[in-house]
């Protein structure tokens, strides 16, 4: 069976998904899957990230905090690990500094 998708999953994304020997934890189709929507969240969060910055929360640090915790709950269907690459990949997406998270 081939695999004809045209998407590659960085590996900064494999990585959430890899055990210490770089094995996937879960078939590639998955993973996949995973990504596009991880990917897609970031996306979208980068409007409302800079709404915030221009009207309500000036630090970026502070927004990034607040997205996080936001894609931690169970209503959001992230896992812990994904919740941290979608901010990672937003504050890339914005050119922002990422702030560590103590728990990641």
């Amino acid at each position: 069976m081939s695999d004809d998708n045209q998407i590659e999953v960085p590996p900064s994304f494999l990585a959430v998904y890899a055990d210490a020997r770089q094995r996937l934890s879960e078939p590639i189709g998955i993973v996949r899957a995973r990504y596009e929507l991880c990917e897609d969240l970031a996306t979208l969060l980068v409007e409302q990230a800079q709404r915030l910055h221009h009207v309500a929360v000036p630090s970026e640090d502070e927004i990034l905090h607040r997205c996080r915790d936001g894609l931690l709950t169970a209503e959001s269907g992230v896992s812990a690990v994904e919740a941290t690459w979608i901010v990672r990949r937003l504050a890339e997406l914005l050119n922002w500094r990422c702030p560590t998270f103590e728990d990641a």
